[in-house]
């Protein structure tokens, strides 16, 4: 058959797409990939899919050893009044150091959630919390204490996370109550914040007012007063979000600019001084340092921690246009883009950080997420295709939405039983890994269904569910479509601007237009002679497989496997 007509329809971000046209039909006959379960329940969506959740922030000191400071440590916070014009005249105008950079732009219009912080509102019920390692002082301000019977510190990143996702919380509620509540809070973090500011090297920084270590991470041992470049940038989001808001007074406003352009101006300064967060390495990348080290040029390198700074910049060049912003933000994206090697475990955890390859699950979701509003405020496809390589590598282990279903084809099975984590993640762990326990083979005469409860690969293995009720409760099962397949869209992906998915040559390649649960949709075989090109919007887990979604010709509103195309970003 002739390959798809070109449509020449220009693409947001640059580039053409060619529209895949109707009348491409292959007309040869592929094997019957369904044998032994009903087109009906491979070719329907249940109502409702599965989200991918945003995992809880990370405890920045959570895994480390806190401990009150040495007897007579003095922290020189500034405190006093703040004067606005000082402040801007101070912010450096050249950089610190020249970067490799690869001419990222920041796209200024994006949508209200695809904004930094906006996927993490402070609930309602922890408007006020109280945890072992949390809970608010007198004046309202969160507090950091290693457990219930020890005083608490100030600690800048729980303090700036906590009011960020007040301020979302404020955006989202019309409550007034729970809006003035919201904004009081997020006022108090940022007010404890500026009174504790060191100002230094013409610039502010928020000290860590404790000592610390890290048992695992060599180098990473900190002694009062500290500082973090998470801290530094996150502090900037926080700043400018604030003077953002409707609910605030002129005088606040301009407290807060200042604030952000004190905390901006520590981003300009190298690490040829104390304190310094920003520093280059050895082949010219810059870095932002969560854990920045006791010599020059040496740190974690962290790489979760310098996404979030690099949010800040997102913030502070959208509000101010100011081009050093733009330029930090360039570099620290190509830094995350080229580093992505080091990041990356394939088919397995992604690791913490450059310094020590320590793989964590309880980090490798954030990758993901935090890789994807990188696509989204670049426009980049490498971003989105990297953002994708971790998802096939470890997807979301959360437990699965109540009600999901895994179907099984009618034949012979075999069930696992692994040696996990316990409730209610069944998750992975290092000192079980997944070891196989037992097996079970099963036989069921015709297409049947299972409840599961979750999905995520099994150490050495591929995907696996767990099955959560019935005769083979406890139970695992390897994914294997069409005979073993979780129902709906699970893991979703929104792509802004939309990709490209080509369509190698003398392929067939099946299509599905998906039908509501228990309308049987409609598909389409394609094979092009050439090398076809489609836009898509979306990628998804849909019925036990990746699968994009396409947005225009003869393929518009079709989902296609995403393992025969190429897509865009490689």
């Amino acid at each position: 058959m002739a390959g798809g007509t070109v449509a020449g329809a220009a693409v947001v971000g640059g580039g053409t797409f060619t529209a895949l046209a109707t009348g491409i039909l292959d007309g040869s006959s592929p094997p019957d990939l369904l044998d032994g379960i009903p087109r009906s329940l491979v070719l329907s969506l249940p109502e409702a899919g599965g989200a991918d959740p945003v995992p809880p922030l990370p405890d920045q000191l959570g895994e480390g050893v806190m401990s009150a400071p040495s007897p007579g440590t003095r922290i020189p916070f500034t405190g006093g009044t703040v004067d606005p014009q000082t402040v801007e005249d101070s912010i450096p105008t050249t950089l610190p150091f020249e970067f490799k950079t690869s001419g990222y732009r920041i796209d200024t219009e994006l949508p209200e959630y695809m904004r930094p912080w906006r996927d993490r509102p402070t609930t309602w019920s922890n408007v006020s919390p109280n945890t072992e390692n949390v809970y608010l002082d007198a004046e309202g301000v969160i507090q950091y204490r290693p457990d219930w019977d020890t005083p608490g510190y100030d600690q800048p990143v729980t303090q700036i996370q906590f009011a960020l996702g007040c301020i979302t919380s404020y955006r989202n509620t019309t409550d007034p109550e729970r809006k003035a509540l919201f904004l009081k809070r997020a006022r108090s973090q940022a007010k404890r914040l500026i009174d504790k500011r060191v100002e230094a090297r013409g610039a502010w920084y928020f000290p860590y007012p404790f000592d610390w270590y890290h048992p695992e991470h060599s180098g990473v041992s900190y002694k009062a007063p500290w500082y973090s470049g998470m801290a530094q940038g996150e502090a900037i989001s926080l700043f400018i979000q604030l003077s953002q808001l409707d609910g605030i007074t002129e005088e606040e406003r301009t407290l807060y600019k200042a604030a952000a352009d004190g905390t901006f101006a520590s981003l300009l300064r190298g690490d040829n001084a104390k304190p310094w967060v920003v520093n280059k390495d050895k082949n010219g990348y810059l870095w932002i340092q969560e854990y920045p080290g006791a010599i020059p040029g040496t740190g974690d390198y962290t790489f979760n921690g310098m996404i979030f700074a690099t949010f800040g910049l997102w913030d502070y060049y959208v509000a101010t246009g100011n081009e050093l912003a733009l330029k930090l933000y360039d570099g620290a994206v190509t830094t995350m883009r080229d580093h992505f090697g080091r990041l990356r475990q394939a088919k397995w955890l992604s690791y913490y950080c450059h310094t020590h390859r320590v793989p964590t699950k309880g980090y490798h979701q954030h990758h993901i997420n935090l890789f994807r509003q990188l696509h989204w405020q670049t426009g980049s496809p490498v971003l989105a295709h990297q953002q994708d390589t971790l998802i096939n590598d470890y997807p979301n282990a959360l437990n699965l939405p109540k009600g999901s279903v895994a179907a099984f084809a009618a034949g012979t099975h075999t069930l696992y039983k692994l040696k996990t984590a316990g409730a209610p993640l069944y998750g992975w762990s290092p000192s079980m890994h997944d070891a196989q326990l037992a097996t079970k083979k099963v036989t069921f005469s015709r297409a049947t269904q299972a409840p599961v409860d979750v999905r995520r690969r099994i150490e050495g293995r591929g995907i696996y569910y767990r099955i959560s009720a019935g005769a083979y409760a406890g139970w695992w099962v390897g994914e294997y479509y069409p005979k073993v397949f979780l129902r709906g869209v699970h893991l979703p992906t929104t792509y802004r601007p939309q990709r490209t998915a080509t369509f190698p040559p003398n392929v067939s390649i099946t299509c599905i237009r998906f039908g509501s649960d228990g309308t049987t949709g409609t598909t389409k075989t394609v094979k092009f002679a050439k090398s076809s090109n489609a836009p898509f919007d979306r990628r998804a887990i849909v019925n036990g497989r990746p699968m994009v979604h396409i947005t225009a010709g003869g393929l518009s509103g079709y989902w296609v496997p995403a393992g025969p195309v190429l897509t865009d970003g490689h």
